[in-house]
């Protein structure tokens, strides 16, 4: 990740995609506090104070609209808006939320899990220009039910107007480096080609930055209740820009071994298809996406991934708590994070941080 002292959109706002084009999705990664979600709001609101310039606030859920002006203007409004207030006035309970600076519109807040309204309700977006979606990655790796369609859906809906089936209106996505097997980077191949090292990225429509801010990384480590955690997982994360949630400590991209494994399962996980083999002389489980189509287990790890020849998982409530007992025992080995993923889906392990809490010498582990 590239480091720096404080926030600045400048670089990635500069850049084209893979294909020499402007992006229309741009994705900032960060450590926290570092001062991205300032910089975007600034940003939009000067936009609209200069050129009158709407914009979309994009949450997750329906309960962040409450008084989401307070949560999107009290900081910046203090620190560079001062003579100016913002207020808010509900178009549709619970689904659009409309912003008004000093008492002219500015812009709308709403939630991917109102795709719907807000499709009905388009041709109030016509002045809008640009999408702020802040946390697009989530802390506790829940999302919406068929998030990145409701996603499109609503990018969909307020790029139409101004006498265009589709307007250009980039989306600035922002985020803490949660993991990268998160639906977004999964759906634009990013898990595929970042590396602890990438600090920047160029696809099809889309650039990424993956940057720590120094300040926000010394204010972290020289705070009394972060140094009580020591050097737990969650610090990691907020400091150094650690993925919070990917642990690499059971990958192994190989395994070399001289006899061939047993085939347990063929797991169908996000439309992909994955294997669990059995290593008998190494005494390891494997998980790998190199699948046997002909092998008679299969097991759809969601109700979106069941279809003919596949086996829900309720009704293979042995066959999971073995599965889980081989976790337990760290007998379990995976090829990449997709393959860990899908297995830690299939048996229920929900991917939470690990606290490393040392007191009096004495380390207590919370799942």
């Amino acid at each position: 990740m590239k480091k720096a002292e404080y926030y600045s959109g400048t670089k990635i706002l500069s850049m084209s995609d893979i294909n020499g084009n402007k992006p229309e999705i741009y994705m900032i990664v960060s450590n926290r506090s570092g001062g991205k979600t300032t910089f975007y709001g600034r940003m939009l609101v000067n936009r609209f104070k200069k050129k009158g310039e709407q914009f979309v606030l994009l949450y997750r859920y329906k309960y962040e609209l409450d008084d989401v002006k307070t949560k999107f203007f009290n900081d910046i409004g203090k620190l560079f808006f001062n003579k100016d207030s913002m207020t808010q006035k509900t178009i549709l309970k619970d689904s659009i939320i409309e912003l008004l600076l000093n008492k002219k519109t500015c812009g709308y807040a709403v939630c991917l899990n109102s795709a719907d309204a807000v499709k009905k309700y388009s041709h109030i977006f016509s002045e809008v220009t640009s999408i702020l979606f802040d946390e697009f990655q989530s802390e506790t790796n829940n999302y919406c039910n068929n998030e990145l369609r409701k996603f499109h859906s609503i990018h969909t809906s307020i790029a139409r107007g101004q006498g265009k089936q589709s307007r250009y209106v980039p989306v600035y996505m922002l985020s803490n480096p949660v993991t990268i097997i998160n639906p977004y980077y999964v759906a634009f191949k990013i898990h595929t080609m970042i590396d602890p090292k990438t600090k920047y990225l160029k696809g099809n429509g889309f650039v990424l930055e993956r940057i720590i801010i120094d300040s926000a990384k010394k204010a972290q480590l020289e705070s009394s209740f972060n140094r009580a955690f020591g050097d737990s997982e969650y610090n990691r994360y907020s400091t150094s820009g650690e993925e919070l949630l990917d642990n690499y400590s059971f990958i192994v991209p190989n395994i070399n071994s001289k006899t061939r494994p047993s085939y347990i399962a063929t797991l169908k996980y996000n439309d992909n298809n994955y294997s669990i083999k059995e290593y008998k002389n190494e005494g390891i489980v494997y998980v790998d996406d190199n699948f046997d189509e002909s092998f008679p287990r299969r097991i759809s790890v969601t109700n979106s991934d069941h279809e003919i020849n596949y086996i829900m998982l309720r009704t293979n409530d042995v066959f999971i708590s073995t599965m889980r007992d081989y976790y337990s025992l760290g007998v379990v080995r995976f090829k990449n994070l997709m393959c860990q993923e899908c297995f830690l889906q299939l048996v229920a392990i929900r991917l939470w941080l690990v606290y490393n809490i040392s007191v009096f010498n004495n380390v207590l582990y919370i799942l």
